[in-house]
């Protein structure tokens, strides 16, 4: 069966697929509609780049200024890898029509390095260092796609969004957190057709799982609860169920223990449950965590470290922007637990105000920027103010305050009604 991360099957005319998926390409943004000789993995990106209504002949935005991403680079998790970055790829873009590039989970850009030619091609496009390349700012591209997805993948020329894009290939693969799992961002190596192979994405693939095994060795020890813009958390580097995910969230929120009657209500809420049914899910959570869930009350035997925990003590001491870089998404994010929803939105809500509080136009962006921020007509207006006025950036700030505005409007008025 052929591999649908891979962009072409062995003995594949390359140009001969560039005419197909470019055509196919076409006819889907007159219509709508993708024809079979596209990958699955490519129609639902170009699916999801035209449902963030973005122009494909745009290009990414670059929303990090020289200062701003010197600082972000410092602070970022993947810093620690770079060096085995460039050990392990570096030398393969320089002596080839490559680059290297390394993102972070959102799609920005953090380090784009190789060959000089290559580099100033790229540039054409704003493949630079503090572009957002995640698929509603540039489309379907390896980078973004990757983290989109949270699994390698491999782009191959008419296969991008952006009609820019389209005489490159790259192929990419996520990085994790080793100790919580958390997802940090993406390797990439872009360039030519010849990149179109299974070899290339082995490599990123391989280079992405050294850095996660270099960055164990700098993990601290310790129990780490992982629980961020993901339904199913990471307790120790062990993947935990929605409910035990749940369960453990509230837990930790908790550290006093919970009776079984509270645990019952912040997990189903007013609803008619067996106690049974609470009893055999800490049963079989029991088997998951051992000696670390403990009874009477339910409560967790030793003090776990969470990262929304750790987005309270950020903010708790001041450091709004070191608690917007360690936030990926919102806890647990489509539990409906009560006690996990109230959660869920008192962290979201602090940190969402102390970003707008800042009017920094970095931290605004970035917000915006992201799944969760897109829509935030609040937030928008708030990065509108805080730009330069008339500056292109404040102007398509404007513009999204004006659509969100209108769609809102269009949304209050038929509940009315």
């Amino acid at each position: 069966m052929r591999n649908p991360w891979l962009a072409l099957p062995a003995g594949a005319d390359a140009r001969e697929r560039i005419g197909q998926v470019g055509r196919a390409w076409t006819a889907f943004l007159g219509g709508g509609r993708v024809g079979e000789q596209v990958r699955g993995v490519v129609a639902d990106s170009w699916r999801r780049s035209a449902a963030a209504r973005l122009d494909p002949d745009a290009t990414a935005p670059v929303d990090l200024g020289d200062e701003e991403l010197e600082e972000y680079r410092r602070s970022h998790p993947l810093r620690h890898a770079l060096p085995l970055f460039r050990d392990l790829l570096g030398t393969f873009a320089e002596d080839g029509d490559h680059l290297m590039a390394v993102c972070d989970a959102h799609g920005r850009l953090l380090w784009v390095e190789g060959h000089k030619t290559v580099v100033r091609r790229a540039e054409d496009m704003n493949f630079v260092a503090g572009a957002q390349w995640d698929e509603a700012h540039a489309g379907t591209n390896a980078p973004g796609t990757a983290i989109a997805l949270d699994h390698e993948v491999q782009i191959f020329a008419t296969e991008h969004f952006s009609r820019r894009v389209q005489r490159f290939t790259c192929s990419a693969a996520p990085i994790h957190d080793p100790r919580t799992g958390r997802l940090l961002g993406a390797i990439d190596v872009t360039g030519g057709d010849h990149l179109a192979s299974p070899h290339s994405l082995a490599l990123v693939v391989a280079t992405a799982r050294a850095a996660e095994a270099h960055l164990a060795t700098l993990a601290p020890s310790g129990p780490t609860f992982t629980a961020l813009g993901r339904d199913e958390a990471v307790l120790r580097g062990q993947r935990l169920s929605r409910r035990h995910s749940e369960i453990v969230a509230l837990l930790c929120a908790h550290p006093e223990g919970l009776s079984g009657d509270r645990l019952a209500l912040e997990l189903y809420g007013d609803a008619c449950v067996n106690p049974v049914t609470l009893r055999a899910e800490l049963s079989r959570l029991r088997h998951v965590l051992g000696p670390l869930l403990l009874s009477r009350p339910y409560r967790l035997r030793d003090a776990v470290a969470s990262d929304f925990g750790e987005i309270a003590e950020r903010l708790a001491a001041g450091d709004v922007k070191g608690a917007l870089r360690a936030y990926p998404g919102p806890l647990l994010p489509n539990s409906e637990a009560p006690g996990v929803v109230r959660l869920r939105r008192l962290i979201e809500g602090q940190l969402r105000a102390g970003v707008r509080a800042s009017g920094d136009p970095g931290m605004l962006a970035a917000w915006t920027a992201a799944a969760w921020g897109a829509e935030d007509l609040w937030m928008w207006e708030a990065l509108a103010a805080a730009l330069p006025p008339g500056s292109p950036r404040q102007a398509l700030a404007l513009e999204r305050v004006a659509c969100l505005s209108e769609e809102y409007a269009t949304v209050l008025q038929r509940r009315r009604n």
